[in-house]
């Protein structure tokens, strides 16, 4: 017998998540480009997390809260594309964590994402990857990231 392969939103339902509605962009700008088959999102933060890695936060608190900017991400696809099966590969992720000056670990702290999106897209969500840290974000949030993806037409 054939097993029915799970959709992204399935897995995100089985891990607990939902997706939120699109935030609105907060200046001259919009929240994703489509050029052709690819979506550029613009970056994407999180409401729940303010302060800096390395201060006010754990490499684990940060692994969560970009997971949940991942999630905003997810939300954006979902919107522009209706269903998130059309996501054809996840091509690249630029990860911004406001963190301290000695704080070393943006990567860690990206991994969060990282795996979500291997969780839910399975080879698909593998992905080049940068990881940087930043003296300040706008509205001191802890993590910003943005995304390349390759879209099924």
């Amino acid at each position: 017998m054939e097993q029915k392969l799970m959709t992204p939103e399935e897995k995100l339902k089985q891990l607990g998540l939902a997706l939120r509605d699109v935030r609105p962009s907060v200046g001259n700008y919009v929240s994703h480009v489509r050029v052709g088959n690819l979506i550029f999102t613009a970056g994407q933060g999180v409401d729940q997390y303010h302060g800096k890695l390395g201060r006010e936060f754990t490499i684990e608190e940060g692994y969560l809260a970009s997971r949940q900017s991942m999630l905003n991400l997810l939300s954006v696809l979902k919107h522009e594309l209706g269903e998130l099966s059309r996501v054809k590969r996840i091509v690249k992720m630029l990860g911004f964590v406001n963190s301290t000056e000695n704080f070393t670990d943006q990567p860690k702290v990206m991994n969060g994402a990282s795996d979500l999106l291997v969780e839910v897209f399975g080879d698909r969500g593998r992905h080049a990857r940068s990881a940087v840290g930043m003296a300040q974000l706008p509205n001191n949030t802890a993590i910003e990231i943005e995304l390349i993806v390759e879209i099924a037409e």
